[in-house]
């Protein structure tokens, strides 16, 4: 019986282990954006993270072909939190750039990651907000 009971706790345990490691920790998706950012702060109560927003911008099609309604440019918000610091001091100093960043997708957040389930890990390139044409 004392067997039985070691073996049903055992696969309980790793159970559970296996649920929080793919709830919080398994690597939805990855990818990349890019979009001019509007804010990048450091904040939190217990738990301080750095929070950014990338504004991306686009063109938006008639929802009905032929129809005017619908059509212009819109904006788009990429929501995303950082975790490494160099990626961090990167983008602190890129503050209204135009940025491609490399991010990942997780199912949940941590207090610890940030607030956001997108978690960028590296900037792929940075271009001047104002590039001059020659």
């Amino acid at each position: 019986m004392k067997r039985i009971i070691t073996i049903f706790v055992t696969v309980i345990v790793l159970v559970l282990v296996g649920l929080v490691y793919y709830r919080y920790y398994f690597v939805f998706g990855d990818g990349t954006k890019a979009g001019t950012m509007n804010y990048f702060v450091h904040k939190g109560y217990l738990f301080k993270t750095y929070e950014g927003r990338l504004i991306q911008t686009g063109i938006r099609s008639a929802p009905v072909q032929g129809a005017v309604q619908g059509t212009g440019i819109q904006s788009n918000e990429f929501m995303f939190s950082v975790t490494d610091q160099k990626v961090a001091d990167q983008l602190n100093k890129n503050a209204g750039a135009y940025l491609e960043l490399h991010y990942k997708e997780y199912l949940h957040a941590l207090p610890w990651r940030g607030v956001s389930e997108f978690v960028v890990d590296s900037v792929i390139s940075v271009h001047p907000a104002n590039p001059v044409q020659p």
